[in-house]
């Protein structure tokens, strides 16, 4: 870093953290750097500064930090740089830059030279990911503020307040994006974390989490505005919950009074925002430290409190805004794990990819077997119509039914609908579809040529931003005396697979007859999964966790 210019140091792709390697961590289009302004010794050199005496030779310090946290940095860099060195100060000049956390992670993971010497993310949970294949940047203070996450919507949508997770299964979500917004990230992660007192299963969560990635990940732009979503959350009617800050909720409060919005915590717990001060210098990093240390100590006065209290910011230990702004006293969520954050938002990456589906069904004699008071085809179809709602407009999906000698030249499987995106008049052709379909009489269940044939359509037809999968339902086992054996379509659908170009069966059996061993040999040879239901309760969580084997 030396005297006179910030740390630049050279691109390292030879290694990274296993999230940023897995996922594209960090994909923004959130606009880079906002303002940039220097605070140091040099009598008048920004502006700000009236007489005093200057350092001799002030060590440059680069520092980037969230735009909400930019004015009370200037703040206290402004009252460091006053100082001129004296009384144990250090002598430095300090130029603030605001980003997006997410994206500082970024450069700073990639070796960026726009790397700061020092950097204030808005929440720790990105320090991790700011490996850049040397060593993960260093903590110098812990916090210089806080911020609990709240759910804000209109009073008349937290009849329940229970939990993170009622909340939101009961309303409307709008979640920012998780992989470059901290409030994004937190949610999913509070909704984990208050496991451990809701006791929620993982079908619960799935049927949350699921169809919202599914929803927000078909986005072309994802939310990053949460002004604009308090906005929406504030019209009449609205069923919109919006987890952000509590910080940015009394912002916006400030400037909308007229709003009818109510920011809660939920009765679980919250997790927090807490802004450390992190040493990103690749030389000279005692300087910097010395630099994160006198910047938290000037944060400390009467004067810059006042003024991070009015930026909605609490202190370190939380305690509530002056004025009875915010949601007062608020308990915490275990804080989690790095490994738990690193899981979270690769499962969330997987889950938003979009879908280029082939759903089958069978319809052969044994589904007319009644489960209750439905056949299984009755069951089966309202399950596939079902997930129907799980996938967004941007999904593709087709159509085939499958039963002995049924199709063209007595094929065992029959094409219905061509995979296409799920435009209005797509979904309503495969309900449609499904509506007339019954039982073939006698038929048989011709499972392995169908599996065989609808991978080879679907691979076909790849796309190559997109999951693409066989939704496979079925109540049975292969009984087409002329089908190849099971060891000979596994072999078959082995030959077809591409590592490059993955084409996968998800396989969803019905019933005491589906036969798990079976579908899992099939799944399992081009990389999928296998769910089997014994009873019609079970059918809806069987398919949200084929959802998520995608």
């Amino acid at each position: 870093m030396g005297k006179h210019s910030s740390a630049v140091t050279r691109s390292n792709t030879n290694r990274r953290s296993v999230y940023i390697t897995a996922v594209g961590l960090l994909v923004l289009s959130l606009g880079a750097v906002f303002v940039v302004r220097s605070f140091g010794s040099e009598a008048g050199a920004d502006g700000f500064l009236g007489g005093g005496k200057a350092c001799a030779d002030p060590t440059q310090i680069q520092l980037s930090t969230t735009p909400e946290m930019q004015a009370p940095l200037e703040a206290a860099a402004k009252s460091l740089a006053a100082k001129g060195g004296k009384d144990g100060n250090p002598c430095v000049q300090v130029t603030i830059t605001a980003a997006p956390s997410a994206q500082i992670a970024r450069d700073v993971a990639r070796g960026s030279d726009n790397r700061p010497d020092l950097w204030v993310p808005d929440s720790s949970l990105w320090v991790a990911q700011a490996d850049d294949g040397q060593s993960v940047p260093s903590i110098a203070v812990a916090s210089i503020a806080t911020t609990p996450m709240v759910i804000v919507s209109r009073r008349e949508n937290f009849a329940d307040t229970s939990s993170w997770l009622r909340i939101m299964a009961a309303n409307e979500p709008a979640l920012l994006d998780p992989l470059s917004t901290s409030p994004g990230a937190l949610t999913l992660l509070a909704v984990q974390s208050e496991r451990q007192k809701t006791s929620a299963s993982d079908g619960q969560v799935s049927q949350l989490v699921v169809p919202l990635a599914q929803k927000l990940g078909s986005m072309a732009r994802p939310y990053t505005d949460v002004s604009a979503l308090f906005g929406r959350a504030d019209q009449d009617g609205s069923k919109i919950v919006v987890p952000a800050t509590e910080q940015s909720f009394v912002k916006y409060q400030e400037a909308h009074p007229e709003a009818q919005l109510r920011a809660i915590q939920p009765d679980t717990g919250t997790l927090s925002l807490d802004y450390p001060i992190v040493v990103t210098a690749k030389s000279d990093t005692d300087a910097a430290n010395d630099a994160a240390q006198a910047l938290a100590t000037e944060l400390l006065t009467d004067s810059a409190t006042q003024a991070r209290d009015q930026a909605g910011f609490r202190d370190t230990t939380m305690s509530p805004l002056a004025g009875g702004r915010g949601v007062g006293d608020v308990n915490q969520l275990p804080k989690p794990t790095s490994e738990a954050i690193e899981t979270t938002l690769q499962n969330w990456t997987r889950l938003s990819l979009s879908t280029h589906s082939l759903a089958v069904i069978d319809i052969s004699g044994s589904m007319a077997e009644k489960v209750g008071t439905k056949t299984r085809m009755q069951l089966t179809i309202e399950a596939a119509a079902g997930g129907l709602s799980l996938f967004p407009d941007s999904a593709e999906l087709g159509l085939w039914t499958f039963s002995t000698t049924i199709g063209q030249d007595k094929a065992d499987y029959k094409p219905l609908v061509p995979i296409a995106p799920l435009s209005k008049r797509q979904r309503g052709k495969i309900v449609d579809q499904l509506k007339i379909q019954h039982p073939i009489p006698n038929g048989g269940t011709g499972l392995y040529d169908t599996a065989i044939a609808a991978v080879r359509q679907v691979r076909q037809e790849y796309k190559s931003n997109a999951v693409n999968t066989v939704l496979l339902f079925t109540d049975g086992k292969n009984d087409d005396p002329g089908s190849p054996t099971l060891a000979q379509a596994v072999q078959a659908l082995k030959a077809q697979q591409d590592p490059s170009r993955p084409v996968r069966i998800i396989a969803l059996g019905m019933g005491p007859e589906a036969n798990a061993d079976e579908l899992s040999a099939l799944a399992g040879a081009t990389g999928g999964a296998a769910y089997v239901a014994r009873n019609p309760g079970d059918l809806k969580n069987v398919f949200i966790d084929a959802l998520q084997s995608r």
